[in-house]
């Protein structure tokens, strides 16, 4: 009775941090739907058109560093709730007065991003309630939340045209203060979670020691890096390259954070069966297949859409093995400290993208060049995977139901 208990009680806390990631993500992602209304209002070049919506990426990813440190000192519990409130004040600026002039922008933009550092609150808060047999699964649930990008997409842009401007930031503005009710209510940590009692600056040079932290972060830098870059940038870039109207362009977008979202439970998952340095090796091979394909400019259907979902698939699957691959390797209290770090190595990764997309373009008019760095890259990461991670990291024990 009391496992059935436990197992209903990891239910519900897996449940609602998955939820509070969603929101703030949705809320972090606010921006880069209206990338193009904002450039065609304020005429915006391509590039200050990508720094609007790379801001809160960077600013979100290193964030995840001291808040990821202070997850594993104060808990899921108090971090959710704070962390959802202190997102609504950039949240109502923006939709109300800031989305007025380039300056404002960037500053609103600056403090949005700090939904992203929700990421490095759940994965500790998540961690400490599970087993290691199953925690590849449970984390690779909870970053489903991602697909609070997917949110933003689908129904920011309608809301503007439906009733005004500010109506999509309201609407998360109100969502995110009733999830921080009831977080603040329902949420418990985990008995027996591990607490550091030293100060933040020995645990994060604890943490710069280990082996793990600069692996994942390469590794997270690749693939949510190449998630968070596509899920920006891709609305500008399919309006530009294929002259796509914006609500088409977006929800095309939706459809490529959709698939990424389901695929990442899955790595978890297949990292819990096979391990996650055979389920990295896999998908790092696919996007550098795909990336390569579409740096020749396929036409939109069916080809360029098939490898920008073959990307979303593997970008999803490869972002949960790589936090299985934490869970698996990293010390106990030190989760927290860690996902802050690899997290912020995958938001950075992430804002570098958009940026030189936006440049090449400028100075090419061609996207080809980007695409061929990503392919580029993920061969890097595929030989770092097979070398140096492989060695360190365990093989999954099956085990039969």
């Amino acid at each position: 009775m009391a496992e059935v208990a436990g197992t209903r009680q990891r239910a519900v806390m897996l449940s609602l941090a998955t939820v509070g990631f969603a929101l703030n993500f949705w809320a972090w992602a606010l921006l880069s739907p209206l990338g193009p209304m904002l450039q065609e209002g304020l005429r915006l070049s391509a590039l200050s058109q990508a720094l609007v919506v790379a801001v809160p990426v960077v600013v979100g990813s290193l964030g995840r560093i001291p808040v990821g440190a202070l997850t594993d000192r104060y808990g899921g519990r108090v971090m959710f709730p704070v962390v959802s409130v202190v997102t609504i004040l950039p949240v109502l600026f923006l939709g109300l007065v800031g989305h007025s002039s380039l300056v404002s922008l960037l500053v609103g933009g600056f403090v949005l991003g700090m939904g992203g550092t929700a990421f490095a609150v759940g994965v500790p808060f998540v961690s400490a309630w599970f087993p290691p047999r199953r925690r590849g699964l449970a984390i690779g649930i909870f970053g489903a939340g991602m697909g609070g990008t997917a949110i933003s997409a689908l129904t920011t842009v309608n809301l503007v045209k439906a009733w005004a401007f500010a109506a999509p930031f309201v609407v998360t503005a109100v969502a995110l203060a009733v999830y921080a009710i009831v977080a603040a209510v329902v949420l418990r940590d985990a008995p027996g979670r591990a607490t550091p009692r030293e100060s933040l600056g020995r645990r994060l040079v604890a943490v710069a020691r280990l082996p793990i932290t600069w692996q994942a972060s390469a590794l997270y830098a690749v693939a949510f890096g190449g998630y968070v870059a596509f899920s920006v940038y891709l609305p500008a870039y399919l309006k530009t390259a294929y002259g796509l109207a914006q609500a088409d362009a977006a929800n095309r977008m939706a459809g490529f954070v959709v698939l990424a979202v389901l695929m990442r439970p899955v790595g978890g998952w297949l990292s819990d069966r096979i391990g996650p340095v055979r389920v990295l090796t896999s998908v790092l091979g696919v996007v550098g297949v795909a990336a390569a394909l579409q740096a020749a400019k396929l036409p939109l259907m069916p080809w360029a859409t098939l490898a920008f979902l073959a990307m979303a698939a593997a970008l999803g699957a490869g972002s949960g093995a790589v936090f299985a691959l934490v869970g698996m390797l990293a010390p106990a209290e030190q989760v927290g400290s860690v996902t802050g770090v690899v997290g912020a190595a995958g938001g950075l990764g992430g804002f570098v993208p958009p940026l030189l997309m936006g440049a090449l373009y400028g100075a090419f008019g061609s996207y080809a060049l980007g695409l061929a760095a990503l392919a580029l890259v993920a061969l890097a990461a595929l030989l770092f995977t097979v070398t140096r991670v492989r060695s360190k990291a365990p093989r999954p024990r099956l085990e039969i139901a």
